[in-house]
């Protein structure tokens, strides 16, 4: 049975995992063992960057072969990557940045889409249509712990996952605020590992970083 049907909300994506790896995959033969090798390690939420001719692919073979994981795609960014990536069998969709359109889009489906802001005005126009959880991004170079809480006073009800430069010395200070979920990185799958193969070595990451939580 899919794991779809229950996840019909950003909220139940942002909740079930306080770390999001940010996945490049270039070899469909490691999508697998790697959404395994994050789950071993205590990690389900999982977001396939849509960076690599077989992402779309990859995805596909996660959703069918790793039941256990949720699997996200990332980097669309255009109302066509956004509908190749539903095809593909994605259960939430992530944006680097959110068009109107591309907002607009996403509200006609039935899989969450959790759009890129940098900028108060940016989460603003989500707002106005219904959107409540973001992802900041490029999260460093946008003002990183301090601009999100400068965001808190008025967005109060504005649910964030900051992704983009976040590392084991920073993602704890991301995760201590109020309007913080999770937080998106690529330090638990580096991309040395997976060329290597070590999947082990990225479940001992994955379980190093919620530990330290």
């Amino acid at each position: 049975m899919s794991n779809t049907n229950w996840m019909t909300q950003p909220a139940d994506i942002f909740k079930r995992s306080p770390i999001v790896p940010v996945m490049v995959i270039e070899d469909l033969d490691d999508a697998v063992p790697l959404a395994k090798a994050l789950v071993a390690g205590g990690i389900s939420v999982l977001e396939v960057t849509l960076r690599t001719p077989c992402a779309l692919a990859a995805i596909a073979k996660i959703v069918q072969e790793v039941p256990e994981a949720i699997v996200g795609a990332g980097t669309i960014l255009n109302e066509a990557q956004l509908q190749q990536a539903i095809d593909a069998g994605s259960q939430f969709i992530i944006t680097p940045g959110s068009t109107v359109d591309i907002l607009h889009a996403a509200k006609k489906g039935q899989v969450p889409l959790i759009p890129g802001v940098a900028s108060i005005s940016e989460v603003m126009v989500g707002m106005e249509l219904g959107y409540t959880h973001f992802k900041f991004f490029p999260a460093e170079a946008s003002g990183g712990v301090n601009a999100l809480k400068s965001f808190a006073g008025p967005l109060a009800d504005i649910r964030f996952c900051p992704t983009g430069g976040i590392g084991p010395s920073s993602y704890q200070a991301y995760l201590a605020l109020s309007n913080v979920d999770c937080i998106g990185g690529s330090w638990i799958a580096p991309t040395d590992a997976v060329k290597a193969k070590d999947w082990s070595r990225i479940t001992q990451l994955c379980q190093q970083a919620l530990a330290a939580l």
